[in-house]
């Protein structure tokens, strides 16, 4: 439920907190974290990367964040608009923003409504491959009424109308440093992209992609008092398990971040007495995508590409085998091994809040062996003398590919064994969470690519409302040679029924209307198989005893107040 607050009520709170932590700015020396999926850009439009967009957090902000309830609280205004105080019409078709005066970008310059009015000409540029288009959806017009005032006004109306700027993947960038990086010129712009401009607390000092990070306090920041380190640096690489030793057991980091590491493994760590693991449950999924069309290298440049539906898949265009795939799997298993309390069985993608979580797809909560080997024997799918199932010359032999964790190959062993039990064949390949996080289009190992059979990941949406993460698979949303390979609907899954449903939720402003479509939306798409659901997953992270103010938040960036940070002394 939406609850606005006064930024400037939130800002003196904050300021008496601030001041009995530290007394002034950049007096605790330096700030360690460790995010085992290193940085590969400081643009988060450029990325749908969750590790760039919070690296860039720390530089670049948003309007509006979603703290670590789900409430919507001022960043760089001075309040929520809502119908009650004016902000938003009486007909949802528009939202006026009031920017904070006095604010100045870390280059001196000063922040103002040309800055908003361009980010969102940037993101909505059709050649610019911006990962955050669908928070511009229906946006008609984005004006500078004043260098202080910003009105949005949207095509249909738009019951919940904080989807542009609201949330750190979503932030305003400098026209300045911007203005001559548009459209299709967007990615080669390396100096701005790694040298990223902006208003919050920290700014960068070096950036080595795929590797590492260093901040320095922004001495132009609006709290005179914050942030309290003077420097943070931001180290990538190695795995979860590496990165929570770092904290919990050698002291060399202060946080680490998604620590996807076996429960077990995480107690003995804690035990040190170093630092402390913390979670919390949100939207996250972990989830098995299954490409819907041919990703056969042979195909060129139509290799893994929709081809207006011409272009099937060979075995997964099945029904009967994408059923059967999710049958087999015994999710309280993958639990088990892997997650402990930090995991819960989901047969949906869309899993919180509770008023959007179906109950339509329990039946994947049940491994039943038995009823896949009878839909495949039905679907005329035989067994070969080596036990591998094939039919017209096809073989059920998938590659199944996800990026490299422990955690992740585990799961993946555990699946492979349980397919190998209906007949299928799996061959099992993990990446570089850098290279297939990274949205580097010339690399052939993106998740956004996707050329295997199956891929596994988390994914998640910010905030608390599912409007855009639904949208996300439409067909418009399909990643292309023609968009760059910025899309998120990876399964290349398209039935117009659908987007038809997308369209419903987006003029529907009653809350219970709103969960019965978006339930309706899940349902569709693990009825299909587009998407196989395992696992509900916390948040995880550890950091150390001396550090203080951080705020788990599933619904925004990690970071998302890291001006917040002290060093407990």
């Amino acid at each position: 439920m939406l609850k606005p607050r006064l930024l400037i009520a939130a800002t003196a709170a904050a300021a008496m907190v601030a001041t009995a932590a530290h007394a002034e700015r950049a007096t605790d020396g330096q700030l360690k974290i460790l995010y085992w999926q290193a940085p590969s850009i400081l643009n988060p439009y450029l990325s749908g990367g969750t590790k760039d967009i919070d690296a860039s957090s720390l530089i670049v902000e948003p309007l509006a964040h979603y703290d670590e309830t789900g409430e919507i609280v001022p960043a760089l205004v001075t309040e929520i608009p809502t119908v009650a105080n004016g902000g938003v019409s009486k007909d949802f078709t528009s939202i006026t923003w009031d920017l904070m005066p006095g604010i100045v970008w870390s280059d001196g310059t000063p922040f103002t409504s040309a800055d908003v009015v361009f980010s969102a000409e940037y993101c909505m540029h059709p050649e610019g491959g911006c990962n955050a288009a669908p928070n511009f959806e229906d946006v008609k017009s984005v004006e500078a009424l004043d260098k202080h005032t910003v009105k949005i006004t949207f095509d249909v109306p738009k019951p919940f109308p904080y989807g542009p700027f609201v949330g750190s993947n979503s932030p305003v960038i400098q026209k300045a440093q911007f203005e001559n990086c548009m459209g299709a010129k967007a990615p080669e712009c390396t100096e701005q992209n790694f040298g990223t401009i902006g208003t919050g607390p920290f700014k960068v000092v070096e950036f080595r992609a795929n590797d590492v990070v260093l901040y320095e306090a922004n001495d132009k920041y609006r709290d005179a008092a914050k942030p309290a380190f003077a420097t943070v640096l931001m180290k990538g690489g190695g795995d979860a398990v590496s990165a929570a030793r770092a904290v919990l057991e050698t002291g060399e980091f202060d946080y680490a971040w998604n620590l996807q590491v076996e429960p077990e493994i995480l107690n003995t760590m804690a035990a040190a007495g170093k630092g402390k693991v913390i979670s919390a449950f949100g939207t996250s999924v972990e989830r098995i995508m299954v490409q819907l069309t041919n990703p056969d290298p042979a195909l060129g440049d139509k290799r893994a590409t929709y081809q207006d539906g011409n272009n099937p898949h060979p075995f997964l265009s099945d029904p009967a085998v994408r059923r059967a795939l999710s049958l087999a799997i015994d999710r309280e298993i993958l639990v088990e091994a892997g997650y402990g309390s930090a995991g819960q069985v989901t047969c949906n993608v869309l899993p919180a809040p509770a008023i959007y979580a179906s109950t339509a797809n329990d039946w994947c909560k049940t491994q039943d062996v038995a009823a896949a080997n009878k839909l495949l024997d039905d679907a005329g799918w035989a067994r070969g003398s080596d036990g591998v199932r094939e039919k017209d010359g096809v073989r059920l032999s998938l590659l199944y590919q996800t990026s490299t964790n422990s955690v992740r190959q585990g799961t993946q062993a555990l699946i492979k064994q349980m397919w190998q039990e209906i007949g299928v064949e799996t061959e099992l390949r993990n990446i570089s969470s850098s290279v297939f996080f990274g949205g580097d289009q010339s690399s052939p190992d993106t998740f956004q690519k996707f050329f295997s059979d199956v891929e596994m990941y988390t994914n998640l949406f910010n905030g608390t409302d599912p409007e855009k993460y639904m949208a996300r698979w439409t067909c418009d949303k399909m990643p292309s040679p023609d968009n760059q390979w910025i899309g998120n609907n990876m399964p290349r899954y398209c039935d117009p029924a659908y987007d038809k449903l997308a369209e419903q939720l987006a003029v529907t402003a009653a809350l219970e209307e709103r969960a019965v479509i978006a339930k309706k939306m899940n349902d569709m798409l693990i009825d299909y198989g587009a998407i196989i659901p395992l696992i509900h997953r916390g948040a995880v992270a550890a950091h150390s005893n001396t550090l203080g103010g951080v705020k788990q938040n599933v619904w925004d960036a990690t970071p998302w107040n890291i001006q917040d940070w002290h060093r407990i002394k």
